[in-house]
This record gives C-alpha cells, structure tokens and sequence, in this order.
C-alpha cells in the first residue's frame, strides 16, 4: 500500500505543527482524520484550532473530525478514540504527536512543569495508545507511531534537561514494550526529525535565528506517511525523518529548508 486513502487517524496535537502536516499529508490520499488537541479557541500567540485543522484536511481532500481533546484525562481520551470509531467505522492509525516540554535543569524544573511532561509525554502516549489498540487490532494496516527519539542512553542528553529527557524517553519505552507485544498484529515504531523543525516550540526556544536554521514540518510528514503506508512487519523501529526519505529514495532535502541558505540544526538526541 502507498496511499492511506480510505484509512482512519487519530492524530494527537493535530491542530498545528508536526500533528497537522501529518494530517495534511494524509488528506491528500483522503484518508479520515480525527484530530484531537486542546485548543478549541484561536490562542493570541499560537495558530490553529482543532476547527481550523479539521478545514484545512477537508480542503487538502480529507475528511476530518475536530475533538477537543486534553491527552491527561483518560475519560476525554477513551471518548475521543469511541467517537472516531463510530464516525468513521473503525481505526487504522494512532500518532502519538502531543508533547510538553521544558528545556530545564534540575533545581529549576518546578514539579508542576514535571508533572506536566510527564503526564502528557509518557502518560499521554501510553493512555493514547491503550485506547486504540483494541480497535487497531480489528484492522489489517495497523500503525501506531509516537514522535519520540532514539533510545540512545548517552548522558549528553540528560545532563541539561533530565525531566524533558525522561518524559520523552518515557514515550520511546511505550515503542520498544508495545512493538514486541504486538508484534505481527499492528506495527510500532517512533519517528524524530534528524534537525529542528519550524514549530512553535522551536519558535519559542530558538526565536527568528532557529526557524531559519530549521526545516518544515513537511519533511516529517512525508516520513511519517512512508512509514505509515509499510506493511505492518515494520515494526519497532526508531525511525529518523532523513533517513526514512533516503531509503524511500529522496536525494533532495533543500526544499525542506526553511531558508535554503542556512545549514539546519541539529535536534536533540540524535548522534
């Protein structure tokens, strides 16, 4: 299969970003997706609502679902996943997109900031995950993909921001255990971007200098749907977005470039 038209999403944190340009991506095939996120009102400093989401999948080709949806609270999750289901008669695809996070050290991670990642990184992913499988296992192009980084246990990337550290590495071990329980029933893997991606975060982080030397969600998206659209015997994979277009025959990453004069960063826990 190298479309996902016909095929149902859940997308988590689909109302912008990387969450979005998946949807997107899939919409183009006119796959169903079910976005579910928290903004249901415009935010004065972020754009995009599950409602405009769910106009742009349409207007790709999509059809689409808006579920305002907080990942931290298991009756809003199991309703969301129950109302996709219904909707669109049944589920395919999970994407763990949602994710906290806060770039801090020790003695200045209030437990608050803690528990938020936590709750919504490992916690979020599990409980998200939890509430398809049931359905994933009725279908036979089962994926679920988390946005979560290579299980590299080097101290580099923890010395700096250990709470962030452990809260997305929270979301790989979710990847590693769920692969090898359902391994030939419904396929696992994480995916990461090799460099920054021009999102909010990113924004928020790095401002104007880092958007420039970042490239555009859509080159996780287009990773995203060459994994999506393998057969489900790939599976527990900790897929980097470069790597997964070079081995679908990509050449040409420039246009991915935010600036096609400057050099991208580097991300996080890639060697």
């Amino acid at each position: 299969m190298s479309s996902l038209k016909n095929r149902t999403l859940f997308i988590t944190g689909a109302s912008r970003g990387i969450g979005l340009a998946i949807a997107l991506r899939a919409a183009r095939d006119g796959a169903n997706v079910a976005i579910a996120a928290k903004t249901a009102e415009p935010h004065p400093k972020l754009a995009g609502t599950v409602f405009t989401a769910a106009k742009e999948i349409e207007a790709a080709g999509g059809r689409a679902l808006p579920l305002v949806c907080d990942i931290r609270d298991e009756e809003q999750v199991r309703l969301a996943v129950a109302k996709t289901v219904s909707h669109f008669g049944g589920l395919d695809v999970c994407v763990n997109n949602a994710s906290a996070i806060s770039l801090t050290g020790a003695l200045e991670t209030p437990m608050k900031k803690y528990d938020l990642m936590h709750q919504v990184n490992a916690r979020g992913t599990f409980l998200v995950s939890q509430a398809c499988l049931p359905h994933l296992l009725q279908s036979k192009h089962a994926h679920l993909l988390t946005l979560s980084p290579p299980l590299t246990l080097s101290p580099r990337w923890f010395g700096p921001h250990v709470a962030y550290s452990m809260a997305k590495y929270g979301m790989s071990l979710c990847v590693l255990g769920l692969a090898e329980e359902f391994q030939g029933k419904v396929a696992v893997n994480a995916l990461w971007p090799k460099t920054t991606i021009a999102t909010a975060a990113v924004n928020m982080l790095g401002g104007d200098d880092l958007m420039r030397a970042s490239r555009k969600p859509d080159i996780m998206a287009d990773a995203a749907h060459a994994i999506l659209t393998r057969d489900v015997s790939f599976t527990g994979r900790f897929c980097v977005d470069e790597q997964v277009l070079r081995d679908a025959g990509v050449t040409d990453f420039l246009p991915y470039r935010v600036d096609p004069q400057v050099e991208p960063t580097p991300d996080f826990f890639v060697e």
